[in-house]
Formats: C-alpha cells, structure tokens, sequence
C-alpha cells in the first residue's frame, strides 16, 4: 500500500449525515476508499481496497449492512 497524505484526500460526508458529527468522511483512494471518524480527524485513517469498498457498498445498497 502506497502511504497517503489525509490532507491531500478529497473528503466528504453523506448527506444523511446527523448534525450531531457522529459520522464517517469517505475519500476515494485508487479504487478503494480511506475512512475516518469526523469526530477525530487526526485520529487515523482506514483504506480500504476497491474489491472490499464495492462488496461493502453493494451490500448497504441490498439493506444487508446493520447498524451498531
């Protein structure tokens, strides 16, 4: 994996998002994603590969992801 640079992503967060910050911000990264907590931004950064990324997208799409 190459090293990525947050400050250098183009951040953004759904729509749907609550106006309390308990979210995620999705930035595209190759073909997959980085994520991060907008409740921490420096806190780190997940990537995540574009196999994984559309396999997890597909699946909020079919209603089969939970909530916590």
């Amino acid at each position: 994996m190459v090293p990525v640079d947050p400050g250098q992503l183009r951040w953004r967060t759904s729509s749907y998002t609550a106006s309390n910050g308990s979210c995620v911000e999705i930035a595209p990264v190759g073909g997959g994603a980085a994520i991060r907590d907008t409740k921490d931004r420096d806190g780190g950064i997940l990537i995540v590969s574009e196999r994984s990324w559309n396999t997890f997208l597909a699946a909020v799409k079919a209603g089969r992801a939970g909530s916590a």
